[in-house]
């Protein structure tokens, strides 16, 4: 009965994390409330960009007087839309030409003649200047290889390479590349890795740390090709300070059961984290309240349940399966920003995949190692001791990287 009740407390906990979680998730689009549309067809060394925008963000440009004129949206246009060939920037062939289209837009017809053929980057800066969020829906053609692609470009990202450089290793790449991707990526990433370091130390015997590898595997693996694939498009600022609670959790779990005080850690870290909410009702910004508001609620709940059962090792999978779908969306930021070549997407994220597990197996195999080679000739400290000075460092990292990410 009361492991039912637990596991009741637990789903509920999940249920309101993911609720609010629901905000950082959000497809990308449906966080957008500017946005244009261009596209591009490259042949050769001429370029064309038929560009189209919505009348309401023209009227940004000038928002206490009268929508500005074909020739000055022009001009705004030509100073911020352009292509890159080599490092140079293409200049405009002209004429530029308005064309018709439907009443709530606008769009405009340019050509530029591109020094080469060689490292061909677009970019577009146009309307970051007025609306930090907008986003433009980039169609990229290359006449003479057949290649298409699909791009966003943001106040983030507001250039893209379209031939040569990242994309073209990627396109001739092995899978080996993929995997080594994956591997650096777990070992160049000190949140990941301090994370994996939590779960080993919270693990006492090696059935615990099969079960919570085994949920965070399956949890990284969702994520990561949900958001690659486009299906989810995560927040990445969200997910940066939602992967840093995710390690203050960790430690703060450790020191809950150590000390038999779960409502102390729970309570505490709750207040903090729901301060941030009431911080950002108050105009100063920070994570959307939400998710603050989600984030604490399933800390208390989560620190509560844990801290009072006597063996947690299977619900703690489930723990750690919603850790790693968080996680799964961190791993995917970075490849996000390449221009991955559809045909070998698949292949990538298998790659990819097999690397971040190659990543975490050597180092959650090698710190088990090191601890019992050091235990076998008695140079460790009691673990108790060891485990709780690591698991407040944790605490003070996550935390520090939770508060300091959710005001970027």
């Amino acid at each position: 009965m009361m492991r039912r009740k637990a596991l009741d407390r637990l789903l509920l906990a999940l249920g309101l994390a993911l609720s609010a979680a629901s905000v950082a998730l959000t497809p990308a689009f449906a966080h957008v409330r500017s946005e244009s549309h261009s596209v591009w067809e490259i042949n050769g060394r001429t370029i064309d960009l038929v560009m189209t925008i919505p009348k309401v963000e023209s009227q940004r440009l000038n928002p206490n007087g009268p929508q500005i004129d074909d020739a000055g949206l022009e001009k705004y246009l030509a100073a911020r839309v352009y292509p890159i060939a080599s490092g140079v920037r293409c200049p405009i062939a002209p004429p530029i030409v308005a064309l018709s289209s439907a009443p709530a837009f606008r769009r405009f017809d340019f050509t530029f003649t591109c020094p080469s053929t060689r490292d061909i980057e677009i970019r577009s800066s146009a309307f970051f200047d007025v609306v930090s969020s907008h986003t433009n829906f980039a169609q990229i053609q290359n006449v003479q290889t057949g290649d298409f692609v699909e791009e966003l470009i943001t106040q983030d990202r507001q250039t893209v390479q379209v031939t040569g450089g990242q994309e073209s290793k990627l396109k001739n790449a092995s899978i080996f590349e993929f995997i080594r991707m994956g591997v650096m990526h777990i070992f160049t990433g000190v949140d990941h890795m301090s994370f994996l370091l939590g779960m080993v130390m919270i693990s006492r015997r090696l059935k615990d740390l099969i079960f919570v590898v085994t949920g965070f595997t399956i949890g990284h693996s969702i994520t990561l090709a949900l958001a690659v694939t486009g299906v989810l498009r995560p927040h990445a600022d969200y997910i940066d300070a939602l992967v840093a609670l995710t390690i203050c959790l960790i430690g703060a779990e450790n020191l809950s059961v150590a000390t038999e005080k779960p409502a102390v850690f729970a309570l505490g870290l709750a207040a903090i984290i729901l301060a941030m909410a009431v911080i950002k009702l108050m105009g100063f910004g920070g994570l959307p309240v939400a998710l603050s508001i989600g984030a604490g609620l399933f800390t208390a709940n989560y620190l509560m349940i844990s801290g009072h059962l006597p063996d947690a090792g299977r619900l703690r999978m489930i723990i750690t399966l919603v850790f790693g779908l968080i996680h799964g969306f961190g791993f995917a930021a970075g490849l996000l920003e390449m221009q991955i070549p559809p045909g070998r997407l698949a292949e990538m994220l298998v790659g990819f995949n097999i690397g971040v597990e190659i990543g975490q197996l050597t180092l959650v195999l090698g710190v088990t190692l090191l601890v019992y080679a050091l235990s076998r000739i008695k140079w460790t400290v009691p673990r108790p001791v060891f485990v709780d000075f690591a698991s407040a460092f944790l605490i003070a990292e996550g935390l520090f990287w939770y508060v300091s990410r959710s005001f970027v």
